[in-house]
């Protein structure tokens, strides 16, 4: 019983880590700063982000796919690591969508705030693409090409293995 409590505290945490990034998705100031240093520590603080981001999802999808994957707790405490990433990097990628589009309007078509943003950036990863939002310009093609390229090549990937190893978790007779 104190395996699923603390299953249960472990998921509250992802989950309240997982609100904690969209309430910073919302909140993180994107306006241009006159100041030069303030606006290269942004920039560099920014890369940065996403590098992390990047090096988190890659490495936890690298070990899932290698079955060197943790098993029991360990396990658990992965899977979680791997859902917080993932969320992570689409609220990165609709961030970096977003300020290309306040920054340079006319980059994207359709793409007007923070909500647009993470739709759009949701639309993108899923492959749906509605259309009714797009990239324009060729700083905005060149963000989601980017974006697409990691959607599909680890965020998809890691994803997969996140369903599949709960899954095979879910079912009776295995822990």
């Amino acid at each position: 019983m104190s395996g699923d409590g603390s299953h249960r505290r472990k998921l509250r945490r992802a989950v309240g880590a997982c609100l904690l990034l969209v309430l910073a998705y919302f909140l993180v100031p994107v306006a241009p700063d006159p100041n030069g240093l303030r606006l290269a520590l942004r920039s560099a603080g920014t890369l940065l982000l996403v590098l992390i981001v990047s090096l988190l999802v890659t490495g936890q999808v690298r070990r899932q796919l290698a079955n060197r994957a943790p098993t029991g707790d360990q396990g658990i405490r992965a899977l979680i690591r791997l859902g917080v990433a993932l969320v992570a990097a689409v609220l990165t990628f609709a961030l970096a969508d977003y300020v290309v589009a306040w920054s340079s309007p006319g980059q994207f078509a359709g793409l007007e705030t923070r909500v647009d943003a993470l739709y759009f950036a949701l639309a993108t990863l899923t492959t749906i693409g509605y259309g009714d939002v797009s990239a324009q310009g060729q700083v905005a093609r060149a963000v989601v090409c980017v974006q697409m390229v990691f959607s599909i090549g680890v965020v998809a990937t890691g994803a997969s293995v996140l369903v599949k190893q709960l899954t095979g978790r879910l079912r009776p007779g295995r822990r």
